[in-house]
């Protein structure tokens, strides 16, 4: 016979569940370094490393990042679920094998308690065979003398040996009650077996073996399935992560080809376009291009009115820079002039530099206007306003200006920048003096939430009222007088950008009314 022992590890363990000892499973020794192999070479190649991830994140694409994210995130859950059901099933298994053990060494134990020593059955090394069971002595020279006869499954004998299943020195020690009850595994006849090992009240060691083939190939089963449905599980993990990641990154997606097609075409006019869906209710990314289309509002906006202050300011140029060049080459040939001549050619000269001046100044603080307000402070407006009246008193002798503050108003104030609140009053009182007649009064009121400057002149024609604030606009009325027209358009945008709004309209009784809503 084939020999039937294979020893396999032996672990002692204290009876649980009554009747049985501890589970021991099969130790298995895993390898491990030593702490030298390690040691001098960590930490090198960190920032070769880095670097390399670095340069991978830039040349992949956010969704397949994504994508990867989520399925590594996955697949460690999906690998840790897997590992500990395996660990459960095993347990499970083994637990059950462990118990048809025991129960059958209590079970042979009060039907056998006069047998001899030696072996009592030796069949199992066949599946369907009953457990082998023997019964150990203390003393090794109290084996049985003759070698265990049964025939192995070659049929060849075992020599001088009376057991049919391994017996070691922790053996001898459960005998003699030095040790605990144990389970261990051992190899018989090339097939894997579990066996346990408990004490016996006549000074004896109880041996109990039964083949494991189906703990094992349960095992087994369960890890090739568990492999099977955590890699499945990956796979749907990384196809979802995939659609879901490029779902979500398709607003990102229009975004970056909206700025890729402005920025080669520089035309501003594009958008994104939404999903469908109600207000209030979008994603991130969804209001990070709806914010992106509002920002390419604001520029459509800003260059659209950069493009026509250009224009505007080109057109209006024109004419004073041609009458200036004409009024040059006349003042050139001056020997050919009569002296009334040149002086009327000076001072045309003059008044159309002084014009061209103001024009260009009246650009300079519209573009400086534009910019975004420095650091504010609390302007008292009650005293901004009441030195602007005082220097249109002595800029327009001519006009008569009344100043009326409420008392409640004359601790008012307004955070904003007070350079750019006074130059939105002088336009307001400049405005109001230049259509006055000679001595006629210009009204200013202020109030708790109302500035108003008011004049006695024409009035503004109703055809005018929606072009006031236009950049440029005069009325026919007034092409005559002196002015660029751009200080009512200045007015109104010092006041937007403070919060405020300046309308005009038609005052009762005759004349301009400009009222600046205080914010």
């Amino acid at each position: 016979m084939s020999s039937a022992r294979d020893a396999g590890q032996e672990r002692g363990g204290a009876p649980s569940r009554g009747n049985g000892p501890a589970h021991d499973r099969e130790a298995t020794g895993h390898g491990r370094g030593s702490a030298h192999d390690q040691g001098p070479s960590r930490g090198r190649g960190s920032a070769p490393a880095h670097a390399l991830g670095a340069r991978w994140r830039r040349r992949r694409p956010l969704r397949t990042r994504l994508a990867l994210a989520a399925t590594a995130a996955v697949a460690l859950v999906a690998v840790g679920i897997c590992t500990a059901a395996f660990f459960v099933i095993r347990f499970k298994l083994y637990q059950q094998l462990d118990q048809n053990l025991a129960q059958s060494a209590n079970l042979i134990a009060q039907q056998h308690q006069r047998e001899s020593i030696g072996v009592y059955t030796g069949e199992c090394r066949y599946l369907g065979a009953p457990a082998c069971v023997q019964r150990v002595p203390e003393d090794p020279a109290k084996d049985p003398s003759k070698p265990y006869a049964e025939k192995g499954p070659e049929g060849d004998a075992r020599p001088d040996d009376p057991y049919v299943l391994p017996v070691s020195g922790t053996t001898r020690q459960v005998a003699s009650g030095q040790h605990p009850a144990y389970y261990t595994n051992f190899t018989l006849d090339g097939h894997p077996a579990r066996m346990y090992t408990t004490p016996s009240t006549d000074g004896t060691a109880l041996q109990v073996a039964l083949r494991a083939d189906i703990a094992d190939r349960g095992v087994r089963q369960a890890a090739t399935l568990l492999a099977l449905v955590g890699g499945a599980g990956v796979l749907l993990a990384g196809a979802a992560g995939y659609w879901v990641s490029r779902t979500g990154l398709a607003p990102v997606t229009r975004l970056t080809a909206t700025a890729e097609r402005i920025a080669a075409t520089r035309d501003a006019r594009h958008r994104i376009e939404l999903p469908p869906g109600r207000a209030g209710r979008e994603d991130e990314v969804t209001r990070l291009a709806a914010t992106f289309n509002t920002m390419l509002g604001e520029l459509e906006q800003s260059v659209t009115a950069q493009r026509r202050l250009v224009a505007d300011a080109s057109h209006e140029l024109r004419t004073p820079l041609t009458a200036l060049r004409t009024n040059a080459e006349l003042l050139a040939r001056a020997d050919r002039l009569t002296p009334a001549q040149r002086d009327r050619a000076a001072q045309a000269l003059g008044r159309q530099l002084r014009e061209v001046t103001g024009l260009v100044n009246d650009l300079i603080e519209l573009a400086r206007d534009e910019e975004p307000l420095p650091l504010l402070e609390e302007v008292r407006l009650a005293a901004l306003v009441g030195h602007a009246v005082e220097a249109a008193r002595t800029h327009w002798p001519a006009v008569s200006f009344t100043w009326d503050v409420d008392e409640p108003a004359a601790a008012l104030t307004l955070p904003g920048v007070p350079s750019r609140l006074s130059r939105l009053v002088t336009n307001l009182l400049d405005n109001a003096a230049k259509f006055s007649p000679p001595g006629g009064p210009v009204e200013v009121t202020l109030t708790e939430r109302t500035l108003t400057v008011r004049d006695h002149g024409p009035g503004i024609d109703p055809a005018d009222l929606p072009h006031v604030f236009d950049r440029f606009y005069r009325a026919e009325s007034a092409r005559a007088l002196p002015g660029s027209g751009l200080g009512l358009a200045m007015a109104r945008q010092i006041a937007r950008a403070h919060g405020a709004e300046l309308t005009a309209g038609r005052a009762p009784g005759g004349g301009a009314l400009f009222t600046l809503a205080l914010p």
